[in-house]
C-alpha cells in the first residue's frame, strides 16, 4: 500500500499522518541482549496509539539470517498492512552475493518499502546501495557514530536516500551527530531520524541547517517509548507544514518511488538458501 504525504486544501493542511520510520519487530537469535532476542510489539502499539502514531515501519532485530527474519517481519506486516510497512534488513558482510536477491524478494513477495543495515553487522557496501538504486528504496543505515562513510556514499549514489538513525549515534556521540549535520548540509540525499537523540539542541540545529524536509520521526521501538520520542518532535515548535514533513511526509515521499506489485507472476530468486518460487512482480513506481 502506498503512503501518501499530507495534502493541503484551501491554504490549510490536513492533520498529518504520523509515521514512525524506525521500529523493530520479531525474533532475533543472538540472545546477547534485547536487540537480538525479541522485539514484541504489544506495549509499543498501545503506547503508539495513545500518542497518536498512525503507522509504523517495521524491521527485524539483529539476526544471523536476515532472510528468515525478514520473512517473520513480513508476516507481522500482513496482519495489519494499513498500519505497518516493512523494510528489509540485510547484513552487508554475511549476505554478500545475495543482497540483490534478498531485497528483490522483499519488494516483490512482501511489498517492503526500504532497506535496513547496521554497522554492527558491517559497513554499507556497493552491493547494498546498488539494490537500493535498482528498487528505488531508501536505506536506513546506522553507522554507530562512524558517519564518515556517509560522506563517501552520498555522492557515489546521489539517487539513493540514506536515512541515518539517531542523528548518527545512539551512543550520544555529540561530535558524530554534529559531523552528520555537516554532511547533511553538503548532500541533499542524506537524511536523519530523530530516534534516541538526547541532545535536543542538536535536533534544533539539524532542522535549522538542513530543513524539515530532511528529518524523519522515528522511535527505535519497541524499546524506546514512542510517546516520548514523538514529544521531542512536537517540542521543536515548528509550523504545521514543517512538522507534518517530519512526522510522516518525508517518509511518504522517500517510499513513494518504490515499485508497486502487479498481478503478474514471475520467478524471482529468493535469497541464496531458498528455492525459486512464483511471486508477484513489482512494476516500477513513478
Amino acid at each position: 500500500m502506498r503512503v501518501d504525504p499530507p495534502r493541503a486544501g484551501r491554504g490549510r493542511i490536513q492533520a498529518p499522518t504520523v509515521i514512525d520510520c524506525h521500529c523493530h519487530a520479531g525474533t532475533g537469535d543472538g540472545l546477547t541482549g534485547p536487540w537480538d532476542t525479541a522485539a514484541p510489539l504489544g506495549k509499543y502499539l498501545a503506547r503508539a496509539r495513545a500518542a497518536g502514531i498512525d503507522r509504523t515501519v517495521l524491521l527485524a532485530p539483529f539476526h544471523s539470517d536476515y532472510a528468515v527474519a525478514n520473512r517473520e517481519v513480513a508476516g507481522i506486516v500482513a496482519t495489519d498492512p494499513k498500519r505497518f510497512l516493512g523494510f528489509a534488513f540485510v547484513n552487508p558482510v554475511a549476505d554478500a552475493g545475495r543482497v540483490a536477491a534478498m531485497v528483490g524478494a522483499a519488494v516483490t513477495r512482501y511489498g517492503f518499502r526500504g532497506i535496513k543495515a547496521h554497522r554492527h553487522d558491517g559497513r554499507l557496501t556497493r552491493e547494498v546501495c546498488a539494490a537500493a538504486r535498482r528498487w528505488r528504496l531508501p536505506v536506513l543505515y546506522d553507522p554507530m557514530g562512524e558517519v564518515s562513510q556517509i560522506e563517501l556514499l552520498a555522492p557515489q549514489y546521489p539517487d539513493v536516500a540514506f536515512v541515518v538513525p539517531h542523528l548518527g549515534s545512539f551512543a550520544d556521540d555529540w561530535a558524530a551527530q554534529r559531523s552528520l549535520i555537516d554532511i547533511m548540509a553538503r548532500h541533499r540525499n542524506v537524511y536523519a531520524d530523530t530516534s534516541g537523540v538526547r541532545r535536543f539542541d542538536l535536533l534544533v540545529e539539524a532542522v535549522r541547517r538542513t530543513g524539515p524536509d530532511r528529518i524523519l520521526f522515528g522511535t527505535d521501538g519497541p524499546w524506546l517509548h514512542p510517546g516520548v520520542e514523538l514529544a521531542k518532535v512536537r517540542a521543536l515548535g515548528l509550523p504545521p507544514r514543517a512538522e507534518a514533513l517530519i512526522l510522516g511526509g518525508n517518509l511518504a515521499r522517500l517510499t513513494s518511488r518504490a515499485p508497486r506489485r502487479s498481478r503478474d507472476v514471475s520467478r524471482v530468486p529468493i535469497a541464496g538458501r531458498s528455492a525459486r518460487r512464483p511471486v508477484a512482480v513489482a512494476t516500477p513506481g513513478r
